[in-house]
């Protein structure tokens, strides 16, 4: 876990922040709010054009986890988890994506107080159609808190083609597969490394059993039918309880699976967007070693 005293900062290439958009907000934080004991802090002025809501652990940026917003002027796509790439420079990331085969469907621009931005942000979407955002980060440097229940695990790109995402995701971000570390993890070289100075000091003595480069995953390239798409998990204690939860506040879940390391509930909020509810569970082996290699 994260050493809250420290400010979690994320590389170029690294997933570091999430956002739901939907027309009913306040519904949405009712929902989360129940099923993650998320609390939340609005962000904008009274009399604003919208909402943005950033929901953390105890109230504070600290524990910033993700935020729920009303969309965007002119959006028209469906109610989604979004899933914000770090970047050291927005402004040549986003001119890089055409290039890569992708669209800048929304330039770069600071978002945030005049003179104290939380950001600079461009939402693209990728070369197989999958959108995302580019995020320069302010005073708003990403989520602060994850890998607990009821905070941010994970986000991964379901893809029809893997190779194909990997050449735009590559030269755009940094990221480079391994075959050492399984089908789907993508890696920026350094980030363990980054992590051990920051706010994980011992994060290579407890992955010291992991295959070489595990510390420096940060998302997962899935092969899936359907479009491309970004997919987000949360942690949760017990998936089956926080199904159940989910589906008594108005939710549907979608699937259900067990896996060697977690057990996964895909559900689809009561405004249509997915995610995913992830219990880790690792083999019992494991728990007797005292190992661990789960990533903070």
């Amino acid at each position: 876990m994260a050493d809250s005293r420290t400010t979690h900062t994320y590389p170029h290439g690294v997933p570091s922040w999430i956002d739901l958009e939907t027309q009913d907000v306040d519904a949405a934080l009712a929902f989360y709010g129940h099923l993650f004991g998320w609390r939340f802090t609005e962000k904008l002025p009274p009399g604003a054009a919208g909402r943005y809501v950033v929901a953390s652990v105890d109230g504070t940026d600290a524990t910033a986890v993700a935020a729920i917003a009303t969309p965007a002027a002119g959006f028209d796509g469906e109610v989604a988890w979004h899933t914000y790439l770090a970047v050291d420079d927005v402004d040549a990331t986003a001119a890089r994506v055409a290039g890569l085969g992708g669209v800048v469907s929304s330039p770069p621009e600071s978002v945030g107080p005049p003179g104290q931005p939380a950001g600079r942000m461009a939402r693209i979407v990728d070369a197989q159609g999958a959108p995302s955002r580019l995020w320069q980060a302010g005073t708003r440097p990403g989520a602060q808190v994850v890998n607990t229940p009821g905070t941010w695990n994970f986000s991964s790109l379901l893809t029809p083609d893997v190779d194909r995402a990997l050449e735009f995701y590559g030269p755009l971000l940094g990221w480079e597969r391994t075959d050492d570390l399984g089908a789907g993890m993508a890696r920026v070289p350094g980030y363990g490394d980054h992590l051990a100075r920051t706010v994980d000091p011992g994060i290579h003595e407890r992955q010291e059993q992991a295959p070489p480069g595990f510390a420096d995953v940060v998302a997962g390239v899935l092969q899936a039918e359907g479009p491309a798409r970004w997919s987000v998990a949360f942690t949760v204690a017990d998936r089956d309880r926080s199904a159940t939860e989910a589906e008594r506040a108005g939710a549907t879940v979608v699937a259900t699976e067990d896996g060697e390391w977690t057990k996964e509930a895909t559900i689809r909020d009561p405004f249509g967007a997915e995610l995913v509810l992830a219990q880790f569970d690792p083999p019992e082996e494991f728990l007797e070693s005292g190992e661990q290699v789960k990533r903070d």
